[in-house]
């Protein structure tokens, strides 16, 4: 399918690439399928360069996470759990990407996933090697870097190549049926993103809430994220409620909180998350505005002396 005008038009062409030992839990059965024709630079065609086969629940967090680090053109590692980013930073210097990804929750990042959207340097495999993880992930290896994690039994290594230029429509299966989009790709230009508090963000806020913008698209909704530095330092994620999130969010940034910026993937349906956010010491915000109480947050975020910035567009990820 060249386009994605229709969706509802799509014939899905597949092929088994390999059976899995079970799905989700042991009880289920699982089997990997490729879409016809395959998109280069996925994980459906990825090459394993070491380890033990994939799982059902590897396959998804491992896409998860090259989701995660092909949102960004600066050099980046994400760290997925269960689909969800505890660790996410963008530096020029890729070992310390890393060090600084791993530093958003080092606890949680035990025996997750690792994605870096550029071949990956022997420094960088030094460091990730202290860690244990399932999978890492990268675009391409380093020869003495592939030699050293091959040193490690149990870690998967997998290159995936330059990721696709056209990108795949999403599939979800529902009883009896089949719900089909297209994926959450918009080409958005923050210089359009509207201010609407009386502070205006500093060039260095901007940039970092630019960051969190596309930090939080990668997080299940209701999304939080904390960053500060172009580092992720504390999220809320799956939630009922955005308030809840805010809390978790603050929680695991913990004295890390004060001085971040705050990303949401939709509006804050009342104050109450703002005005949490303000109390953890957080300085600015980014939303898509939109609720019939934005007059009330926006004043809460006067209140508290933060800018705050609309994008007009909102990135549910369920």
């Amino acid at each position: 399918m060249s386009t994605y005008e229709h969706p509802e038009e799509l014939t899905i062409g597949l092929r088994r690439i390999q059976s899995l030992r079970y799905g989700e839990n042991p009880h289920q059965q699982s089997a990997f399928y490729q879409e016809i024709p395959a998109a280069p630079g996925t994980i459906a065609t990825a090459k394993q360069l070491h380890g033990k086969e994939l799982s059902h629940n590897n396959i998804i967090d491992a896409d998860a996470a090259w989701a995660a680090v092909s949102e960004f053109e600066e050099q980046t590692f994400a760290i997925i759990k269960h689909t969800n980013a505890c660790g996410l930073a963008s530096h020029k210097n890729q070992t310390e990407s890393y060090r600084r990804a791993l530093a958003g929750d080092p606890i949680s990042a035990f025996g997750g996933i690792v994605a870096c959207n550029r071949k990956l340097t022997f420094a960088a495999a030094e460091e990730i090697r202290k860690t244990f993880y399932e999978i890492i992930l990268a675009p391409s290896f380093d020869a003495k870097a592939t030699a050293l994690l091959q040193k490690k039994k149990d870690l998967r290594i997998l290159a995936l190549g330059a990721k696709s230029t056209v990108p795949g429509l999403d599939y979800r299966r529902v009883s009896g049926g089949m719900l089909v989009q297209t994926p959450d790709i918009l080409a958005e230009d923050p210089a359009l993103w509207k201010v609407v508090t009386e502070r205006i963000p500093s060039a260095q806020e901007f940039e970092e809430l630019v960051f969190a913008w596309k930090a939080v698209k990668q997080i299940k909704s209701n999304a939080i994220v904390l960053t500060k530095d172009r580092a992720l330092r504390g999220m809320g994620a799956g939630q009922p409620n955005r308030v809840t999130s805010v809390h978790l969010a603050l929680r695991a940034a913990g004295n890390e909180a004060s001085g971040c910026v705050v990303g949401s993937d939709a509006f804050f349906p009342f104050p109450d998350g703002l005005e949490a956010a303000a109390e953890g010491g957080v300085t600015a915000v980014i939303q898509p505005g939109g609720s019939i109480r934005d007059d009330a947050v926006i004043a809460a975020a006067d209140k508290a002396s933060i800018a705050m910035m609309f994008t007009g567009t909102r990135h549910f990820k369920h």
